[in-house]
C-alpha cells in the first residue's frame, strides 16, 4: 500500500482539496483531501506535524483497509511525522477503531482530535495487546457517546492507554469520569479536564481510590465546581499531584474546613473563584499561588517555601508582608485599593526579582510616591511604569503620574533641612560672642 493512500486512509477525507506545507513550522495542512487530489500529500511526509481539517467520513465505513506488507511498515517507519490533528470532522467510531492500530508502525507520539462528533460504537477487540508510540491524546471541542459502560472497550485499549503521558479532553460537556477510567491510566502524568460540566456531587468518584496514580498536573478549570471542601476532599487521594488549577469555577469556602490538601502540591491556581479569603493549611511545600481576580480584603498567612504569589485585581487595601515569604520572587499587586507601600516593605519588595503594582489608588505623599520611585529606580516595578502608576490622593496631585511627584528632601521633609540650618547659625552667633 503506498504511504500517500495510507496518509489518506487516515485522514479519509471527503471533498476535493489540497495540503499545504509551512516548511519553517514543518507543519502541513489538508483540506478536504480525496483521493483525485492525494498527490499534494505526498509533501506532508516531511512534515513533523499533519493537520486533517473537513469532511465526513461516513461514506468510507465499509473502506478496505488491509493489513500492510513489510516495505510499507518500513516506510511508515522511516517518516519524521510526530503529531497527527483532525479537526471539523464526522467520525464513525468503528472506522477509527480500525486505523488507530496501523499508528503503532509510526513514530507519532501525539493525537489531537479538534471540534469533532464520534458517532456510533466501535469494535476495539483488534486493539488488545497493541501498544502505540502515542504518549499525548487530545480531545477539544468534541461530542461522543457518554462514557458509562465502556469498559470493555478500555480494557481493549489498556496496553496502550496504560503508557499515555497527557490527556486533555476540554470544551467537550464531559459531566463525570467514571471510576474505572482513572484505574486504566496508570502511568498518566498530566489531566486536562477544563471548560466542562463537571460537578462536586461527580468529581469525588472521578478520583476514587487507585485512580490516575502517577497524575502531577491536574486543571478543573471552568468547570461547575462549587465547594472547596468537597474539591478539596475529591483530590486528596492524588498522592503525586503537584499542580492543580481550579481558576474560574465559583467555589464557595468552608472556614470550619480542615481538609488538607495534598502535600505534594507546589502550584496551586484559585484566581477568579470569588474567594474573600485565603483559606488556611495551605500545602507546606506550595511555591506557585494565584489568587487573582477574588475579593480579597486582607492576606495574612505565611509559607516559607512560596516563590511566586499573584493577587492582582482584589480588595486589598495593604501589600501583605514579605516576611512572611523568606524566598518570594514574585509579587503582583495590581488593580487593588493599596493607597501606599510602606518604607520598610519597599526595601524588602526592592530583593524581589517581579514586583507589579500598577493600578492602585495611590496617595502621593512623599514616602507614597517615594517609595515607588525607588522600586522604579531598582527596575522591578517594569511593565506598567510610568503610565499605569497615577496619583489618586492628594487632591494638588490627582490623576498625575507617581513618576513626576516631587520628593526631593527641601520639599518632603523641611524640617530635615531647617533644624540643621538652625543649629549652625546658632553655632555662629555664639562664636561670634
Amino acid at each position: 500500500m503506498n504511504v500517500a493512500v495510507l496518509l489518506l486512509g487516515l485522514g479519509l477525507l471527503e471533498a476535493e482539496g489540497r495540503c499545504f506545507f509551512n516548511r519553517t513550522q514543518e507543519h502541513c495542512v489538508c483540506y478536504n483531501l480525496s483521493e483525485e487530489s492525494v498527490n499534494s500529500i505526498v509533501q506532508c511526509l516531511a512534515a513533523t506535524a499533519v493537520e486533517f481539517r473537513g469532511g465526513e467520513l461516513e461514506k468510507y465505513v465499509a473502506f478496505p483497509i488491509s493489513d500492510l506488507d513489510s516495505s510499507t511498515i518500513g516506510m511508515l517507519g522511516s517518516l519524521i511525522i510526530r503529531k497527527v490533528i483532525f479537526g471539523d470532522l464526522l467520525v464513525p467510531e468503528i472506522l477509527l477503531a480500525r486505523v488507530l492500530r496501523f499508528f503503532s508502525y509510526t513514530h507519532v507520539q501525539e493525537l489531537v482530535f479538534d471540534s469533532c462528533i464520534f458517532e456510533g460504537r466501535g469494535n476495539w477487540d483488534e486493539m488488545a495487546g497493541q501498544d502505540l508510540p502515542i504518549l499525548s491524546l487530545h480531545f477539544h471541542n468534541v461530542t461522543s457517546a457518554p462514557l458509562m459502560g465502556r469498559e470493555q472497550d478500555l480494557s481493549s485499549l489498556s496496553s496502550w492507554l496504560e503508557t499515555l503521558q497527557e490527556l486533555s479532553v476540554t470544551g467537550s460537556h464531559v459531566t463525570s469520569l467514571p471510576c474505572g477510567i482513572g484505574g486504566v491510566f496508570r502511568a498518566l502524568r498530566s489531566l486536562d479536564m477544563a471548560q466542562n460540566s463537571l460537578e462536586d456531587e461527580k468529581l469525588m468518584s472521578t478520583f476514587c481510590k487507585g485512580a490516575f496514580p502517577q497524575l502531577q498536573v491536574l486543571s478543573l478549570q471552568r468547570n461547575n465546581l462549587k465547594s472547596y471542601h468537597r474539591v478539596c476532599e475529591s483530590v486528596q487521594l492524588l498522592p503525586e499531584l503537584q499542580q492543580l488549577d481550579l481558576s474560574q469555577n465559583k467555589l464557595m469556602a468552608d472556614p470550619s474546613s480542615s481538609c488538607q490538601w495534598p502535600v505534594s502540591l507546589q502550584v496551586f491556581n484559585l484566581s477568579n473563584t470569588g474567594l474573600d479569603e485565603v483559606l488556611t493549611p495551605l500545602p507546606p511545600s506550595l511555591e506557585v499561588l494565584d489568587m487573582s481576580c477574588n475579593h480579597l480584603h486582607a492576606v495574612d498567612f505565611s509559607l516559607s517555601s512560596l516563590k511566586k504569589l499573584f493577587l492582582s485585581q482584589n480588595m486589598l487595601q495593604a501589600a501583605p508582608s514579605i516576611r512572611n515569604y523568606p524566598v518570594l520572587d514574585t509579587l503582583h499587586l495590581d488593580n487593588n485599593l493599596i493607597t501606599e507601600l510602606p518604607g520598610d516593605e519597599v526595601k524588602l519588595l526592592g530583593h524581589l526579582q517581579d514586583v507589579a503594582v500598577a493600578g492602585n489608588p495611590y496617595n502621593c505623599s512623599c514616602s507614597g510616591a517615594g517609595g515607588l520611585q525607588a522600586l522604579a529606580g531598582m527596575g522591578h516595578l517594569g511593565q506598567g511604569w510610568p503610565h499605569d502608576y497615577t496619583c489618586h490622593s492628594p487632591p494638588h496631585y490627582q490623576g498625575r503620574l507617581v513618576q513626576d511627584v516631587p520628593v526631593s528632601v527641601l520639599q518632603c521633609n523641611s524640617a530635615a533641612v531647617i533644624a540643621p540650618l538652625c543649629i549652625a547659625l546658632t553655632l555662629l552667633s555664639l562664636a561670634g560672642a
